[in-house]
């Protein structure tokens, strides 16, 4: 979708993806090395009752369902914001994430672009808010 194609309000909902403890601990070794996210005993002991996925997967995936719209498409030049970004509630193995995406500020440039500005929540299969956070990219007019 090209920058005049979005409004104010408009809303888009993402298929959903389930993550797996193996999504999880691959993800953590390679870009959050902490126990509650690898050590299934450490982290049982610790506040989370288990193993969640880190809050950047979280937001990857967010992002990923997003993308995966493909609201954008070939008109999406480059990201250039995030901001207000909340870790709700963890996410644990077997979780199924969606996303919701509302465009919340538009804002049009001299030359033949916009930038569009939305708010990404997440929700698990419980229906529960997990992740929030603000987007804002650059596209073509």
């Amino acid at each position: 979708m090209r920058y005049h194609e979005f409004y104010i309000g408009q809303r888009f909902r993402t298929k959903s993806l389930t993550l797996t403890k193996e999504d999880i601990t691959r993800f953590a070794a390679e870009f959050d090395p902490q126990y509650m996210h690898l050590d299934e005993d450490k982290a049982t002991q610790g506040r989370f009752n288990g193993i969640i996925a880190s809050g950047i997967q979280t937001l990857a995936v967010s992002f990923k369902l997003w993308v995966e719209t493909v609201s954008y498409g070939d008109d999406v030049i480059a990201g250039t914001a995030m901001n207000n970004i909340r870790f709700i509630k963890p996410v644990y193995p077997g979780d199924e994430l969606h996303t919701m995406v509302e465009v919340t500020a538009l804002r049009e440039k001299l030359d033949e672009t916009g930038i569009v500005t939305v708010m990404l929540t997440t929700f698990n299969d419980k229906d529960e808010k997990v992740f929030e956070g603000e987007l804002s990219v650059l596209v073509h007019k």
